[in-house]
């Protein structure tokens, strides 16, 4: 994939967090430049999660960062919170949504490990 077009290849990368850091570089070091966005600065839309989340074939559940994040005091840990509920709290507090996420014409993919990059390139 040598000398894919930014467009290519998205990553929604945190530069606070070493695994998005990893993911960014092995991106680069492909010889790919990737469209980087900063998620935490531009936010989340809900139509943009939605997108991403059936390119992941996921559900929010499954990118939802507990760790670090106000996930346990809106109450989003409870099994019985809706999908929407999720996707609501996620664009209100991006930081909710785990990272790095990476998209390419192959698909979309929370890239952690760092090693599940291998799949989408």
């Amino acid at each position: 994939m040598t000398g894919e077009t930014a467009d290519a290849v998205t990553i929604f990368h945190n530069p606070a967090c070493g695994t998005s850091r990893t993911v960014l570089g092995r991106i680069e070091a492909a010889g790919i430049t990737p469209t980087i966005v900063l998620y935490l600065k531009t936010g989340w839309t809900k139509p943009q999660l939605q997108s991403l989340l059936r390119a992941m074939k996921a559900h929010p559940r499954d990118i939802l960062r507990r760790r670090g994040t106000p996930a346990e005091e809106l109450g989003l840990l409870d099994a019985g919170v809706s999908d929407d509920a999720i996707l609501d709290a996620m664009v209100a507090h991006p930081v909710l949504v785990e990272r790095p996420i990476v998209q390419t014409r192959r698909g979309a993919k929370l890239c952690r490990p760092a090693e599940t990059l291998t799949e989408l390139l």
